[in-house]
């Protein structure tokens, strides 16, 4: 038996989510590498339920349960690790700056949160999920959610020039 014939679709998904899971994975990391093993992790695992998972609808919301829950694991594992910066891929060289700027100041704030913390600010305010999904998909209560993103915003609003608060947060 062939891999498309054991896991049926995976390859494809794969090829066309994978690209939007790692954003989500770097967020959550704030290390390129680390976020790539992430995903990597994710996918594997999934790999191994692909046909269950598929036969629930739509595999994507799956897929990012697994990294968040693996995230704060591993979290558990590795307290302490240093997180690396991203390089800026393109631009004029104000804008490469800006940017850099903007990117090592979200990084330094994620950093100070728990990682039920980041888990909801990348959730709420990076994906965009509601309350609801983000508590479903968390396997939390949304009162859960409500309070650890109440908490995380008022630690990313000790950040200097509150640079990293979200769009779309309330102030």
């Amino acid at each position: 038996m062939t891999d498309d014939e054991r896991y049926p679709g995976f390859r494809e998904f794969v090829a066309a989510r994978s690209a939007a899971l790692l954003r989500t994975a770097f967020l959550l990391t704030g290390d390129a590498h680390a976020a790539e093993d992430l995903l990597q992790d994710a996918l594997v695992r999934t790999a191994g339920r692909w046909r269950r998972v598929v036969a629930g609808g739509d595999p994507e919301p799956y897929v990012r349960r697994v990294l968040y829950t693996a995230h704060v694991s591993s979290w558990r594992r590795h307290r302490g690790r240093e997180v690396s910066q991203p390089v800026p891929d393109s631009g004029t060289r104000s804008d490469v700056a800006a940017e850099a700027a903007g990117r090592i100041a979200m990084a330094d704030a994620l950093a100070a949160l728990t990682p039920k913390q980041r888990a909801v600010i990348v959730l709420r305010y990076y994906e965009d999920l509601t309350e609801r999904q983000t508590a479903d998909l968390l396997g939390v209560s949304v009162s859960t959610v409500k309070a650890q993103a109440s908490d995380a915003l008022a630690r990313l609003r000790l950040q200097p020039g509150h640079a990293a608060v979200p769009r779309g947060a309330p102030r």
